[in-house]
C-alpha cells in the first residue's frame, strides 16, 4: 500500500515532476515509420506536452511545438516544405531542431532584420528504428536508443498496433510484472466469456522476481511444469522502465498525460523455414479499437483487450491508498520501490537505470528470451508440436489473438508470409510469393 504522496509522485508525468523528469531520460515510441510515409505529418500528445511529428523531404524527423511562434497556429495543419514544416497560418517554416528557417512577409518588409535568427520553437530528438519512430524528451547527452535483439531477427512478420488507454500508465505497466494474472484474466475469465468446457488452465505454483540491467524478470512454475522449464529457468521481462517484452513481442505504455496512456505493441512472429528467405519492405500498422460501439463496454474478447479492461477498471488513476497486496504483488512492490528510487536519483542528478551509452553492446542487446533457438533458427512447418506448443507465444497460430480489429490485408499479407494459403499458391516457389 502506498501512501497518498508517493501515489502522487509515481504517477504524475509533466515536466519538472519527478516522474515525469525519470521518464524523459528514455526513448518513447510514438508512431510507425510507415505512418510518416502515409502522411508525413501527426500531431502528439506525450507527457503532458502538445507536439508534432514530421518527416521533411530529406528523410529527417523533427518533434517539435505544436504551436507556431509567431500566432499559435497548430503546426498539425502545415505541411513539409522541403527541410521543415511550414505553418499554413502564415508561413513561418520551422527545421527539425526548432530554427524558423522562413518567415515570408518578415523577409520582403525588413529583408536585412534576420527576425528569423531570434526565434527558436521548442523541438525533441527523433529517431527511426525497428519500424517505430521514437522520441526523447530529455537533457543531453541522449542515450542510445536501444537496438533490443528481436530488432535484429530475420525471416520474421513484424506488425506495429497502437491503443489509447483512458487511464495512468503505472497501472498498465505493473501488469508487466503480475505473472499470476495469465492464470485469471486470460485463461479462467476466456473460458467463462467464451462458454467453454476446455480444461482449467494450469494453477501457479510458485513464482519469482529478479532484477537485471534492463528492467526485471518474472518467472513461474505452473501446475504439471518444474523448474527445469523456460517459464522458470528464463521467465519474462518488465521492460524498465515502461516496457514488457514476452520473447515473441513487446509492449510499450508511453504517457500521454497523467490520464491517458499509448499502448505500442510491436509483433514478431517466425515464418517457418519452408517460407525462407522473408524479408519486409514496410512495417505494417494499425489502430485497435478498445470499446464496443454498440454497447459501450469495454471489448474483452483478445489478450491485451482483457488488460485493457483490468487497467481501466482500477480508475483513470488508481487509487493505491486503498489496495491489500498479497504473495503474488512481490513483483509489482519491488518495480514500484525501485521507479521511485530512480526518481530521487535523477532529481539528485544522477542517472537511473538501464541507459544506454556504449554503442558497442548497443549492436544488439540481448534479453531474457523463452525459444530464443525457435526465433533465431526457425522451425520446420511439421514440428510445431511437444514443446512449442507448451510453451506461450511459440506457437504457428492461424490468427492474432492479442488485439480486436486487425484490418483484412494485414491479416492476408501474415497468412501469406506464413504459407497458411499455399493451397492457393500450388507451384509457386515460396521466395516468389
Amino acid at each position: 500500500m502506498l501512501t497518498e504522496e508517493q501515489n502522487r509522485r509515481l504517477t504524475q508525468t509533466g515536466a519538472g515532476t519527478p516522474m515525469g523528469e525519470l521518464l524523459r531520460r528514455y526513448w518513447m515510441p510514438i508512431a510507425a515509420v510507415a505512418e510518416l510515409d502515409d502522411k508525413p505529418i501527426k500531431p502528439v500528445r506525450l507527457m503532458g506536452e502538445d507536439l508534432v511529428l514530421f518527416k521533411n523531404e530529406r528523410g529527417d524527423y523533427g518533434l517539435i511545438d505544436r504551436h507556431c511562434a509567431h500566432r499559435r497556429a497548430d503546426l498539425s495543419y502545415g505541411w513539409v516544405d522541403g527541410c521543415g514544416l511550414r505553418c499554413n497560418y502564415h508561413g513561418w517554416q520551422w527545421d527539425p531542431s526548432g530554427r524558423c528557417l522562413g518567415q515570408p512577409f518578415e523577409e520582403v518588409a525588413h529583408p536585412d532584420a534576420r527576425f528569423k535568427d531570434r526565434v527558436r520553437i521548442k523541438a525533441y530528438q527523433a529517431e527511426a528504428k525497428a519500424g517505430l519512430v521514437w522520441a526523447y524528451l530529455g537533457p543531453d547527452p541522449a542515450p542510445l536508443l536501444p537496438t533490443w535483439e528481436p530488432f535484429t531477427w530475420k525471416n520474421g512478420f513484424v506488425q506495429i498496433v497502437f491503443s489509447e488507454i483512458p487511464c495512468n500508465w503505472v497501472q498498465c505497466q505493473e501488469n508487466s510484472i503480475d505473472p499470476v494474472h495469465f492464470e485469471w484474466l486470460h485463461s479462467n475469465w476466456s473460458r467463462v466469456l467464451n462458454r467453454a468446457d476446455s480444461p482449467k488452465p494450469p494453477t501457479h505454483l510458485r513464482v519469482g522476481f529478479d532484477e537485471f540491467e534492463y528492467g526485471f524478470t518474472y518467472r513461474r512454475v505452473l501446475e504439471g511444469g518444474s523448474d527445469q522449464d523456460e517459464l522458470w529457468t528464463v521467465g519474462r521481462t518488465c521492460l524498465w522502465p515502461n516496457g514488457l517484452f514476452t520473447g515473441g513481442h513487446f509492449e510499450w505504455r508511453v504517457p500521454i498525460d497523467d490520464e491517458t496512456t499509448l499502448s505500442v505493441g510491436w509483433f514478431f512472429d517466425r515464418v517457418p523455414n519452408d517460407m525462407e528467405p522473408f524479408t519486409q519492405d514496410r512495417i505494417p500498422y494499425w489502430t485497435s479499437p478498445i470499446k464496443d460501439p454498440k454497447t459501450g463496454r469495454w471489448i474483452t474478447s483478445h489478450i491485451m483487450n482483457q488488460d485493457f479492461v483490468a487497467w481501466v477498471g482500477q480508475g483513470t488513476i488508481a487509487d493505491r491508498t486503498k489496495e491489500h497486496l498479497g504473495e503474488s504483488d512481490r513483483g509489482v512492490i519491488t518495480m514500484r520501490k525501485r521507479i521511485l528510487e530512480d526518481a530521487d536519483t535523477v532529481a539528485r542528478g544522477g542517472e537511473p537505470k538501464g541507459l544506454m551509452r556504449d554503442p558497442d553492446e548497443n549492436g544488439c542487446v540481448a534479453l531474457p528470451i523463452i525459444g530464443r533457438k525457435y526465433f533465431v533458427d526457425g522451425f520446420a512447418r511439421d514440428a510445431v508440436t511437444g514443446d512449442l506448443q507448451r510453451t506461450p507465444g511459440l506457437v504457428l497460430r492461424q490468427d492474432f489473438p492479442f488485439l480486436i480489429g486487425q484490418p483484412e490485408e494485414i491479416r492476408l499479407a501474415y497468412k501469406r508470409a506464413m504459407g497458411f494459403d499455399r493451397e492457393h499458391l500450388a507451384g509457386v516457389r515460396p521466395e516468389t510469393r
